[in-house]
């Protein structure tokens, strides 16, 4: 799911200078053409308006950024104006410097070009309507241009912040939970660090409440997703010989629904492996607008009543949340369960930085065209009658800056009888507002269909103006500047939508970031903190036994668990990123030493050194080794073997009890995995225990990435 976040997120920076490349070149297009009155003037024109355009791109190419000077500038303001003194092309070109200047932050120089504009209309003798209607058209145009660039630029810098903000998100998470911890647990290990004989008892209640706090956390931080509990019912389902199928299509984190569907599938999964009828179950989520369901099928129920009798009680919490859960045999008669609830609602988004440009661009640019017609109406009563088709239409258009919502397909038609059926009264005043509807069509609808619709605008105008005799280049302009139109309109609400789009995607990419984190929060402070609370336990106990009638013992225990919550603080530093990764050789001695004191005799051999990245993720499997072998056996004997891409830990006292593997394992298969490795978990008969943490060098490719028999785990 990351992934094709981050994949989309590629995308958008190309899309979005495709799309401002597309759009500028459709605006000098419009200027070529009407420049052309033969094939020597062709010759000339046609590269001198190429060359003006080439130099826009500077604007919109990162890898012309460098051309961004004065000196170019000035290129591009002589190439101008020799277009438009000495071949007559339209002023609107000037449109394209002043847009360059004003992305030059040279606001004045792009006053004074825009005042060139009436200059040289007031030379061509022109009437002082077109006066004003060709001055409005370079203010236009140099306004799109500015949007157009702002806009691609806006998304390359939301394109490159991605990752920093997802590790700032990630930071930020560390803080907190820092902050947490230091508060819930971080005062009582200060406590038990200042341990002395008198307040032993004290001392142990703190460790308790710790060890309780510590436990409680990190299952508070797995409950927000459902990733871990997946990864469970894969790993229990597997060491049933089940074979398992999985789906994943929400995304994380899901808060409180996450927590109630692990539980479902807890339960469903538990179920399963029951009944032992089984030989293929399927674990499937989907995500759509806001309601997750998880579905969990397996093949081994005969009857429905049967299988969704241990689901009874979870129901009513699933209904009591607004969700639904449901069992039933399917046609297949494979048994099904569906659990579905609504995640927590993302927080409403706040309009960008980009769509207000985007939406205040398109603003100036509809009154612009709205003034453009107004000037062509010189009957009062169709300026009156003209005003409010007008203004409904802006509303319109706006309205496609925003999601198409529930009703957009009569707003749709309603802007295609608005632009359409006003031309019968208003006339060639009218002709520029199709260009609009293409511009929606192109926002609001697939490009399958969109195209084909705006090249059917396109070819209406063209009969239109046909119709109305109107000559080859009128003709020929009122066809292209309905793709212009269109073009400008989408190209600057799709520039908006796509930087909307990459800030999702990016704050996606936080999001997963944040649940990774928080899920390896969880593992050190199951596999790191929860080990020393509970070995500093173990070490308090027996010094508190031995107070009565060895005293002098007894303190040499309380000063080991002195020790051992200095040490516990750093862990619990680990779990928060701020402290170094484990170490094996003192984990080696820290297990000798707890164990002996629970009365385990205990034998290290050593086989080879395993590598320095891979000591972190041996030394915690070291710690839930021995932390299950003190909670879950009667051990007398542990032999631990270390190899150069091995860890091996086994007992004499096998768990009387079989129970599903539980975080525990889940964690230190996840840490595994990460280096290639896997772990193996299982009974070695004649009574004992065997855990072994085979390295990437050691793994067989071929088989899964943990064996878990089925065991007593933490």
């Amino acid at each position: 799911m990351q992934g094709s976040l981050a994949a989309r997120a590629e995308v958008h920076p190309r899309t979005a200078r495709t799309i401002a490349i597309a759009v500028l070149g459709s605006l000098v297009s419009v200027y070529a053409l009407g420049a052309i009155s033969g094939p020597g003037r062709a010759a000339v024109i046609v590269p001198l308006i190429l060359a003006v355009l080439g130099l826009q791109f500077r604007y919109v190419l990162s890898s012309l950024r460098r051309f961004q000077t004065l000196g170019v500038t000035a290129l591009q303001a002589l190439l101008v104006y020799v277009a438009v003194l000495a071949f007559g092309v339209s002023v609107g070109i000037i449109g394209l410097l002043i847009g360059s200047l004003l992305l030059a932050s040279a606001w004045r120089a792009a006053l004074v070009a825009g005042l060139t504009v009436p200059v040289i209309h007031a030379t061509r003798a022109e009437s002082i309507p077109n006066l004003l209607d060709f001055t409005i058209t370079p203010v236009l145009i140099a306004l799109v241009t500015y949007g157009l660039s702002r806009l691609t630029d806006r998304i390359d810098e939301v394109h490159a912040a991605r990752v920093t903000l997802a590790l700032a998100a990630v930071e930020e998470e560390r803080l907190r939970m820092a902050a947490e911890l230091n508060e819930s647990v971080g005062r009582g290990l200060d406590t038990i660090a200042a341990a002395r004989p008198e307040n032993l008892e004290d001392v142990l209640a703190v460790a308790r409440r710790s060890l309780a706090t510590a436990r409680s956390a990190a299952a508070d931080l797995r409950s927000l997703s459902l990733t871990p509990e997946i990864s469970a019912a894969r790993g229990l389902l597997s060491a049933a010989e089940i074979e398992v199928t999985v789906r994943v299509g929400h995304e994380e984190p899901l808060g409180q629904a996450g927590a109630l569907l692990a539980t479902v599938l807890r339960e469903a999964v538990t179920d399963v492996v029951r009944q032992g009828t089984a030989r293929h179950c399927a674990i499937e989520t989907t995500e759509s607008e806001g309601l997750v369901v998880l579905r969990v099928t397996n093949d081994g129920v005969p009857t429905a009543a049967l299988g969704a009798e241990a689901l009874v009680p979870l129901a009513e919490q699933v209904e009591a949340v607004g969700g639904h859960l449901r069992t039933g045999l399917g046609p297949d008669g494979r048994f099904s369960v569906e659990a579905a609830i609504t995640s927590a609602p993302a927080p409403a988004a706040k309009a960008s930085r980009e769509h207000r440009l985007a939406a205040g661009l398109l603003t100036v640019v509809l009154a612009g065209f709205c003034a453009k017609a107004f000037l062509l109406l010189t009957v009062p009563w169709t300026l009156l009658a003209a005003v409010p088709c007008l203004t409904l239409i802006v509303l319109l258009q706006l309205r496609w800056t925003r999601p198409r919502g529930d009703h957009w397909a009569w707003l749709l038609l309603l802007q295609a009888v608005l632009s359409y059926v006003p031309l019968v009264w208003f006339g060639k005043a009218w002709g520029g507002l199709p260009g609009f509807l293409a511009g929606t069509l192109l926002v609001a609808l697939p490009s399958a269909v969109a195209w084909p619709l705006t090249v059917a605008v396109m070819a209406s105008m063209g009969l239109i103006a046909w119709h109305l005799d109107q000559s080859t280049p009128v003709i020929v302009n009122s066809v292209v500047s309905v793709l212009v139109t269109g073009l400008v309109v989408y190209g600057l609400v799709r520039l908006a939508q796509l930087a909307d789009e990459l800030r999702a995607a990016g704050d996606g990419i936080a999001r997963a970031a944040i649940v990774q984190e928080r899920l390896r929060a969880a593992r050190d402070l199951h596999d790191l903190l929860g080990h020393s609370l509970a070995a500093l336990l173990l070490k308090g106990e027996l010094a508190r036994r031995l107070l009565a009638v060895d005293r002098d013992r007894a303190e040499a225990e309380l000063s080991d668990v002195v020790e051992m919550a200095v040490r516990a603080r750093a862990d619990m530093e680990a779990v928060t990123g701020a402290a170094p990764r484990l170490e094996l050789e003192p984990e080696l001695e820290s297990a000798r030493s707890v164990l002996g004191a629970a009365g385990i005799e205990v034998r290290v051999v050593r086989d080879g050194v395993p590598p320095p990245a891979a000591e972190g993720v041996l030394s915690t499997v070291l710690r839930e080794a021995v932390t299950n072998m003190l909670r879950h056996s009667a051990a007398r004997h542990c032999e631990i073997t270390v190899g150069a891409d091995r860890l091996v830990v086994e007992n004499d006292g096998s768990p009387s009890e079989v129970t599903p593997p539980g975080s525990g394992i889940g964690n230190l298969t996840t840490r595994l995995n990460a280096l290639g490795g896997r772990l193996d978990a299982r009974l070695a008969g004649d009574g004992r225990f065997r855990v072994t943490a085979l390295l990437e060098s050691a793994a067989d490719p071929v088989t899964d990435s943990v064996t878990v028999a089925p065991m007593t785990t933490s």
